[in-house]
């Protein structure tokens, strides 16, 4: 890739650009920024979670399809269907999100937080929303397929709405009755799931390919990926680090005033991002699927829907339970490990894939 907004290659660092070459400072800044705002600025979490939209946070919506957007924007669409026809990299997808994620969650959930119930609980929501957002950006820094990812975001979508409200029934009611083990309800409508892929999802994805047709039609691909994908592709990593800030504000008392809990609630969460990666990344060694795709499964095995979690806890619990705050360190901690899994998958590849060019290149 020659865009600007990804992540460096070892290689040459000294002709990076400033954001990409000091991009774990940026999204510390942007964490610290979100922590003293939320610590210090009074009301300002009350103010930003007021600023929302039939249950929907405007704030966090305009981050995310600010950041969305411009990588969208690269996607060539006219190669998807090399994607879907790829069947080892679609049913390994679904395999890695819908059966191993969420009995991963659970058993770590259960494993670590067995005398918490509320951030148990919590953590299960997290491990059933599939992410569909957050993961295009990890995908686009760490160089993977960008088609395989439009593809593997829209086959998680259209799952999350079919099956999040079943699974959650399953592991959150069924399967603890089964082990002996106290059970609990979800309350969560089709309707709720799907609003939140059209807009999470949706609206960016249209975007981004009503971009590239028209652009490429008005000024034909060389323009459009030498001209205005260099322009627009800085406010990918723009909107990700307003969406940090935003994130941290919101929860800035909440993790100063209960350090503690917070630490608890990560340490599965810790376990569960590096144990899908790892376990994405081996399958795709394992299938051959190459650098790319194999970057692109190990992190869209890896991410979550953390706007869905969110929402889903708060609706079916309150906004000041333990399952709420559950979810809300859920990207907290996503964010920092999901960079560093980037920094990771670029070291690694020219060691685990000799034989393959730069993926830059392309």
């Amino acid at each position: 890739m020659t865009n600007t907004s990804v992540a460096a290659p070892a290689a040459a660092p000294a002709r990076l650009p400033t954001l990409d070459r000091f991009l774990p400072v940026w999204i510390g800044v942007a964490m610290a920024t979100g922590l003293l705002l939320g610590r210090l600025v009074a009301g300002v979490g009350s103010t930003l979670s007021a600023v929302e939209v039939d249950g929907i946070s405007l704030p966090i919506a305009i981050g995310l399809l600010v950041m969305m957007y411009p990588v969208l924007a690269k996607v060539r669409y006219d190669k998807l269907d090399e994607v879907t026809a790829e069947r080892k990299l679609m049913v390994s997808s679904l395999l890695l999100n819908w059966l191993i994620g969420p009995a991963l969650m659970f058993a770590l959930a259960w494993l670590l937080l067995a005398d918490l119930p509320e951030y148990r609980t919590g953590l299960i929501i997290v491990g059933l929303a599939r992410c569909i957002a957050m993961v295009i950006i990890w995908n686009d820094l760490a160089c993977g397929d960008r088609e395989a990812a439009a593809v593997l975001v829209a086959l998680n979508s259209l799952f999350q709405v079919i099956m999040f409200a079943a699974l959650g029934w399953f592991y959150l009611s069924v399967l603890p009755g089964w082990l002996g083990l106290p059970q609990t309800g979800i309350d969560v409508s089709p309707m709720q799931i799907a609003k939140s892929v059209l807009i999470f999802l949706g609206i960016p994805l249209l975007a981004g390919y009503l971009s590239r047709r028209l652009g490429e039609r008005a000024k034909g691909r060389q323009w459009y990926e030498t001209k205005f994908l260099p322009r627009v592709g800085p406010w990918a990593l723009y909107g990700l680090l307003f969406t940090i800030v935003i994130l941290f504000a919101l929860q800035g008392h909440q993790i100063a005033a209960r350090p503690w809990d917070v630490a608890r609630i990560a340490l599965p969460l810790l376990a569960y991002f590096a144990i899908m990666w790892a376990g994405g990344y081996a399958l795709g060694l394992v299938l051959r699927l190459g650098y790319p795709r194999t970057t692109t499964l190990a992190f869209t095995a890896a991410g979550n829907n953390f706007e869905l979690a969110i929402a889903v806890a708060i609706a079916t619990y309150g906004a000041a339970s333990g399952q709420a705050l559950a979810g809300v360190v859920g990207p907290l901690i996503e964010v920092p490990v999901l960079v560093a899994l980037v920094y990771v998958s670029l070291a690694v590849r020219t060691r685990l894939f000799r034989a393959e060019p730069d993926p830059r290149s392309r």
